[in-house]
């Protein structure tokens, strides 16, 4: 049976190959503390969990949902959104939940690009999170790798999209703050590209699932304060905001127009929040005062770890964005990841997000505040 040729082609996804690692040592006998995916292991709040297990006591017949989501909880997006950034979403025509933001991520070229299509070119930003690369590839685009440049505090560098380039491009991928280098937007920056998207006909994807994860400053912008929707879509999540990873819960907001195309798409797709998720979802998007607590959380492990990273030759440069520590490291970064392996570390080495993430690793601080402490004593010893 012949299979597509881009499943060998993309090979397997990064971080299936590091959790296969890090399952055979344990299946070993070796304890680990894992630094390398980014999965918060955060206790999810209980209000949002009594939230669920409400929604699924008081609804004992199982229906399936529907395709735009509860208006309950497009309404709370909404509020949010309005006490977040300042901007009135409409909860009918401008917000989507969606299966966490992968899924939606992953499937948006297929909406925009088709056979014969004269834009049939995704932009995405290098290093990165890999899901736009392969859903683009997937939806059979031309990818363009736009690097991020460390001298310019790991922004991307756009005057790398020629004017030939713009007119063939279908959608523009940003990720801020980003992962796995922590960069975050300037003041303003979202509101001139999205106007220069909007003058080039481009659709300007931005991928915020970390916006509500900074280590320091002020509270990262979004694409969604920009004054005009139009070729913007903003890609939100409850994983990193709320420790909610499993719950699978997410929206895409933004664009009328392309929010009704995806509607169109996905009962095709199956991939709303069940029903009882959404509940829980609506709970969490009404309380910040337990982000805030995640943010104090993550802000301790970096300061326990940083020292000790640094006596070990790993030196954080990233941005305050997300809850990475992007470090540079003078020898291989794969060959360094595997040593730390050997002393019960896992660190994610940055050729995972790409070529140009080459001399750094990513290490996501997800541990608990007991297991970043062992890992700093770790660090150390191996630091000799």
């Amino acid at each position: 049976m012949d299979l597509n040729p881009l499943i060998d082609e993309l090979g397997t996804y990064p971080f299936a190959r590091l959790t296969d690692a890090r399952a055979r040592l344990e299946a070993s006998g070796v304890q680990l503390i894992d630094f390398g995916v980014g999965e918060p292991r955060e206790q999810t709040p209980a209000f949002i969990r009594e939230a669920l297990i409400d929604a699924v006591s008081g609804e004992p017949i199982s229906a399936y949902p529907l395709a735009a989501g509860l208006a309950e909880l497009r309404e709370a997006i909404a509020e949010w959104a309005h006490g977040r950034f300042g901007v009135r979403l409409d909860p009918d025509l401008e917000i989507l939940p969606t299966l966490g933001t992968k899924e939606a991520i992953f499937h948006l070229a297929q909406v925009l690009i088709g056979k014969g299509s004269l834009r049939d070119v995704v932009a995405v930003t290098t290093p990165g999170y890999p899901v736009p690369l392969r859903g683009a590839r997937f939806a059979g685009a031309q990818v363009v790798e736009i690097p991020l440049d460390p001298q310019q505090d790991w922004m991307p560098d756009l005057d790398r999209i020629a004017p030939d380039l713009w007119r063939r491009l279908a959608i523009l991928w940003v990720n801020l703050p980003n992962n796995p280098t922590g960069a975050v937007a300037p003041p303003g920056w979202f509101a001139d590209l999205a106007a220069r998207c909007r003058r080039e006909g481009v659709l300007l994807a931005s991928d915020e699932a970390y916006s509500e994860i900074w280590l320091e400053g002020e509270p990262p912008d979004s694409v969604l304060g920009v004054d005009d929707p139009t070729h913007v879509l903003a890609f939100h999540s409850l994983s990193k905001r709320s420790a909610m990873p499993g719950y699978r819960s997410g929206f895409v907001a933004g664009d009328p127009m392309l929010i009704a195309a995806m509607k169109q798409v996905r009962p095709s797709l199956g991939v709303t929040p069940q029903a009882f998720v959404q509940r829980a979802s609506i709970a969490a998007w009404r309380d910040e005062g337990h982000v805030g607590e995640m943010r104090d959380r993550y802000r301790a492990k970096r300061d326990i770890l940083v020292p000790a990273l640094r006596a070990a030759g790993l030196e954080p440069v990233g941005g305050p964005g997300g809850f990475f520590l992007w470090c540079r490291v003078d020898e291989n970064a794969e060959t360094l990841a595997a040593r730390l392996l050997d002393h019960g570390l896992v660190v994610a080495p940055g050729t995972f997000f790409g070529p140009s993430g080459a001399g750094h690793v990513r290490v996501a601080l997800v541990p608990s505040l007991e297991d970043c402490e062992h890992a700093a004593r770790l660090l150390r010893a191996f630091a000799g």
